[in-house]
């Protein structure tokens, strides 16, 4: 038997690794699985080139098995296997140089999880919830198996052992601060989390299976006890788009999601060897307006190993709101967020994905535009926040982002410009696009506007404001203007003037009488020589103040712009009979009395007339009809 001391740089590297790493202590089952799988995978390769005569590749799996009595957690693997000097190399002389640094260097982040693989030391690892460590390990090649024991010292001991196969099998001692790691339910738990999809057969423990043997009427059912096989070796996304159909990819959404029972919309296959490797999955599923509810459903694998689920910087923020799978032997292990902001790798990685989501819309709207405009409800979202997040994305959206109308009829921008290009272009030349954001709530409004043949769209995503502020900085000559921003007449401005049947000393007098009545902190009076069918008194908030309040609530606009109090402009219609009607009332009460109930009324139609206002307006409604 050898003795001797683990050649690192520093007294005791495994106070080190237990401080340091405390928080993520359920990795080292990752890091002890992911070694097993190389060390099986490099079999493999040896087999196949022919450098382990004698040796057959076969069926190999990584077993898992927990022993509560002893309190040992063994991990055991069909691998290459390790001689006793390659014990020594790896295992022995730890690559762990400049400790002082390391100190320095994390000591104000205990849970930087980029530290285990930063130093190699994923081996290591298993002392945060083991007392002691025992590897044994027979290589493929024909030399005497080795057992190596370490209790958390330097000091290990290293002799021959009588293992026949080759491969390699470590036991833990569970620590008593660590045996959570001896319950069932935990480990089963940290292998579905990390090694779902691991590309070598990993079993832990045994199941029933119920098969039917025998045929017609003889057939019986009989249980058998059967491997109890914890991940699928085999996902979708490491296979080529040809050889899966439609029902493959329903059926990983699944594997993926078994709790989500809504079917995916459409999904992108990732497959690039240049310059850099990369597969995956993505789904794109039915989302809501909430922006805030949907992140972290993407999965970063690196070579089929869980890696996180936090893929910002990975993938492009506006479609984090996707769901899938993304595996990259380009990303390392222990991802933290300094390594992902400088890596270049990352940033051509991140631009690929926008590419080939963009390119898979374009051609989804192409083969089947009244599909694409089906499911334009339950992805613009993502379509939207692209193109004001990703100036790529912006442009090539143009193809495929849809601009809906209040009547449901789709256009694309270039479409909706030649549909309202010779009616709702105003004296200034400019293209004015009236657009709704609630079908019922601004129901008066959309219908004056269709009255005069204008096509109003129907936007109502929580970022529209941004999204239009984009479009009119983007585009030439155009304006979006909600359709309830002012009256009729004034959104989209023509050449004639209106007549107003009132005098200028009239509309003096018909101001004062309304403003000593209306509510000077709410609303600006605006007197507006407008049609005389059109409403006597309209409702409506300046694009401009609106649309800077709306960005400051979701982040952007004007700075303090969110906090001003609501403001809204009275147009009143000085060519309306009711206008007039009010002017020349001769009782103060009645005069008032009308101006309440129109200004009601307005308000009513806005959605603003709520609580006390609106109880007395029911009242003076009743009054007015006994």
């Amino acid at each position: 038997m050898t003795t001797g001391n683990i050649n690192v740089s520093v007294e005791n590297i495994f106070p080190l690794i237990k401080k340091f790493l405390y928080s993520d202590h359920e990795i080292f089952l990752r890091e002890l699985i992911s070694n097993a799988t190389d060390a099986t995978l490099k079999l493999k390769h040896l087999t196949n080139i022919g450098e382990a005569p004698g040796v057959e590749y076969g069926n190999p799996i990584i077993e898992v098995k927990i022993d509560k009595e002893g309190k040992k957690l063994h991990i055991i693997d069909q691998g290459v296997g390790m001689t006793a000097e390659e014990v020594q190399k790896y295992i022995n002389e730890v690559a762990f140089s400049g400790a002082e640094e390391f100190l320095e260097k994390y000591k104000d982040s205990a849970k930087d999880s980029g530290i285990i693989g930063h130093f190699g030391l994923g081996f290591y690892s298993a002392f945060m919830v083991a007392d002691k460590v025992e590897i044994i390990t027979k290589s493929f090649k024909e030399e005497p198996a080795a057992h190596w024991t370490c209790d958390g010292s330097p000091k290990y001991s290293l002799e021959e052992a009588d293992k026949k196969e080759h491969g390699t099998e470590i036991i833990l001692h569970i620590n008593k601060d660590s045996e959570e790691f001896l319950e069932e339910g935990r480990i089963n738990e940290l292998l579905t989390k990390y090694n779902k999809f691991m590309p070598i057969p990993i079993k832990f423990g045994t199941r029933e299976e119920t098969k039917k043997v025998g045929e017609g009427d003889d057939a019986k059912e009989e249980k058998f006890t059967v491997d109890n096989i914890v991940n699928n070796p085999d996902p979708a996304w490491t296979k080529q788009p040809a050889d899966l159909k439609e029902e493959d990819y329903k059926n990983f959404y699944r594997e993926l999601y078994p709790m989500q029972f809504e079917e995916p919309l459409f999904h992108i296959h990732l497959n690039v060897d240049y310059p850099f490797n990369l597969t995956g999955i993505l789904y794109f599923p039915k989302l809501s307006n909430d922006l805030t509810m949907q992140k972290d459903k993407i999965q970063l694998y690196q070579n089929q190993v869980f890696v996180t689920d936090n893929v910002e910087g990975i993938v492009p923020e506006f479609l984090t709101m996707l769901k899938g799978v993304i595996d990259s032997p380009d990303i390392p292990l222990n991802v933290s967020r300094s390594y992902l902001q400088a890596d270049g790798n990352v940033k051509k990685i991140s631009s690929y994905i926008t590419r080939k989501v963009a390119d898979k819309l374009k051609s989804l709207f192409n083969e089947n535009r009244e599909d694409f405009e089906k499911k334009w409800n339950d992805i613009k979202i993502v379509i939207e926040y692209g193109m004001l997040s990703e100036e790529k994305f912006f442009d090539k959206a143009d193809k495929f982002a849809l601009y809906p109308t209040v009547d449901n009829n789709y256009f694309t921008f270039e479409e909706l410009q030649e549909k309202i290009k010779d009616n709702q272009t105003d004296k200034d030349n400019k293209l004015v696009i009236l657009y709704a954001s609630d079908k019922d709530a601004q129901h008066t409004y959309i219908n004056e506007a269709k009255e005069r043949g204008y096509e109003v769209l129907l936007l109502d995503s929580p970022i529209v404001s941004h999204l239009l502020q984009k479009l009119e900085t983007s585009k030439e000559n155009i304006s979006f203007v909600r359709v309830d921003s002012d009256s009729i007449d004034n959104l989209i401005k023509k050449d004639e003037e209106k007549i107003s049947k009132l005098s200028d000393e009239e509309k003096d007098t018909l101001k004062g009488v309304l403003e000593e009545v209306v509510p000077k902190e709410k609303f600006t009076v605006q007197l507006e020589s407008l049609d005389s069918k059109a409403s006597p008194f309209t409702i409506t908030q300046p694009e401009f103040m609106r649309r800077m309040k709306e960005m400051s609530a979701t982040g952007g606009g004007m700075f303090g712009m969110g906090n001003m109090p609501e403001m809204y402009n009275l147009v009143v219609n000085t060519n309306h009979d009711l206008v007039n009607n009010i002017l020349t009332t001769k009782t103060k009460a009645k005069q008032e009395r009308l101006i309440k109930q129109s200004l009601d009324l307005a308000r009513l139609s806005q959605g603003l007339l709520k609580g006390e206002e609106l109880t007395n307006f029911v009242k003076r409604s009743y009054d007015m009809i006994k």
